[in-house]
């Protein structure tokens, strides 16, 4: 089967550099053994994890698809089958020294995360990570960004999650590897496509004649659901030291929290429980700026690309569930402001005002897939992110309601999950948050060279969540 690249598809395969890879990361932490002590018989290994996968794969059909050029590049890449495709190319088992520490974990994350994924291949790399103290294990995952669109594309996180211990069971699958097409056939083709669509046909002679690839039909309209409402503020964001020139090298560092504390400041001051999230990450980027020694004015601010989808509370109070789309828009975060109540205020009237204007991607395909989990909606608050000019924003923090309930993994309860979000050119940094079963977990992505104190951001979202709660008495 052969597809054609959307025009936001090829625009995000287009973007990769080696400094900047463009794959959406996901950590789920799972115990892989009954007792606590990691002496019991594995309940995940590598051989039940491909297997697993393997049975999923239909229902992530791309996932077997790799991206093909159009010689003389005439027209946008295709999907293709992939005629030799092999399953443990993509799934890689890899072991900390025992017993391994969530540190050495995060380091081996930021390695992971640093390089790009194979071009040759489909785009997307499970690594299972045994070795974990207290009988824990990992599953760090990448799939690029042009890979999941979260509607008809999903990431692979969505399907092999259960929502019980009994993995449950699909159809056998039939899929035999095809033949793949020549590049004359590819040629053709596209030809053939072009000659049926003659004004397509003088838009790819215009941007050859250019000597530059474009994404055909404008991959402004594209996305003009996401950011049109917006882009009218968009002018240049406050210098800062998160907008800076990045290596290829990573730091990771995880944040841990409690859903009820937000759901504290909620209660005592009126406001939804994205402007907490919001309002607590405010707090920290402000206590990292002044720990770098930074001068704040009460006026200082930091400008985000806040895309996330909204928390909507369910009927009985305790379930947290994604509306049916998501939105993307800039706020301005006052860092400057050193009363955390009047910080939350202008975040609640800020995301307020662009609740009113803002227009998102619809994501029905995500709210109502059994097992859902929030990669897919990370993947893309990315695409949103990324149609902003560059240097009109200093950050990047996407956030995405996933499971109240626990969720397995081949049998295995998972137990925590991070988002590893992508850094957009010349950002140092960036915020991916998550919910699952009663908790809030933070993935604090950054360039190894810009930001070597990504620890100092972590333990200041512990101290400004206790600053907020402290301000609820």
């Amino acid at each position: 089967m052969i597809t054609r690249l959307t025009p936001q598809d090829a625009e995000f395969y287009r973007l990769e550099s080696s400094s900047n890879p463009i794959h959406i990361g996901s950590l789920a932490i799972v115990r892989c053994t009954d007792a606590g002590d990691g002496a019991g018989p594995p309940i995940l290994n590598y051989d039940r994890l491909v297997d697993l996968v393997e049975s999923r794969l239909p229902l992530v059909p791309r996932y077997r698809r790799r991206v093909r050029e159009i010689p003389l590049s005439l027209g946008r890449p295709v999907w293709v089958e992939d005629s030799r495709f092999d399953i443990t190319y993509h799934i890689r088992s890899s072991a900390l020294p025992d017993p391994g520490t969530d540190e050495q974990l995060h380091d081996l994350v930021a390695r992971l995360a640093s390089y790009p994924l194979d071009q040759s291949r489909p785009l997307w790399e499970m690594h299972l990570i045994e070795g974990l103290s207290e009988g824990r294990c990992a599953i760090f995952t990448k799939s690029h960004s042009a890979l999941v669109d979260g509607d008809t594309a999903l990431e692979i996180g969505h399907v092999i999650l259960d929502t019980g211990p009994s993995p449950r069971e699909l159809a056998d699958d039939a899929w035999i590897a095809p033949r793949e097409p020549s590049d004359v056939e590819l040629l053709v083709g596209a030809l053939a496509h072009l000659a049926a669509q003659p004004r397509k046909a003088w838009e790819v002679a215009r941007d050859a004649s250019a000597g530059a690839f474009a994404v055909i039909g404008t991959a402004g309209r594209a996305v003009d659901s996401v950011v049109s409402a917006v882009r009218t503020v968009a002018t240049g964001a406050p210098d800062s030291p998160l907008n800076t020139r990045t290596s290829r090298n990573r730091r990771f560092d995880v944040v841990r929290t409690d859903l009820e504390d937000y759901r504290t400041i909620r209660g005592r001051f009126n406001c939804s429980i994205n402007d907490a999230i919001l309002a607590v990450v405010t707090g920290a980027l402000r206590n990292w700026l002044l720990s770098r020694g930074e001068a704040l004015t009460e006026s200082t601010t930091l400008r985000a690309v806040v895309p996330m989808s909204v928390y909507v509370e369910g009927s009985d109070g305790d379930q947290l569930k994604p509306e049916a789309e998501v939105s993307s828009f800039l706020i301005d975060l006052p860092v400057g402001e050193p009363n955390p109540v009047m910080r939350l205020s202008h975040i609640a009237h800020a995301t307020e005002f662009n609740g009113r204007q803002r227009r998102g991607i619809r994501a029905r395909t995500l709210v109502h897939l059994a097992g859902f989990a929030p990669a897919s909606l990370h993947a893309m608050s990315v695409r949103a992110a990324s149609t902003f000019a560059e240097h009109t924003f200093n950050l990047v923090i996407t956030n995405a309601p996933g499971p109240q309930t626990p969720m397995f993994i081949g049998g295995a309860r998972m137990l925590e999950m991070y988002p590893v979000s992508p850094l957009l050119r010349n950002q140092a940094s960036s915020i991916g948050i998550t919910s699952y079963d009663g908790r809030v977990f933070y993935g604090l992505n950054a360039d190894r060279d810009a930001m070597a104190d990504i620890d100092v951001l972590a333990a200041a979202v512990r101290d400004s969540m206790e600053e907020m709660l402290g301000a609820c008495v």
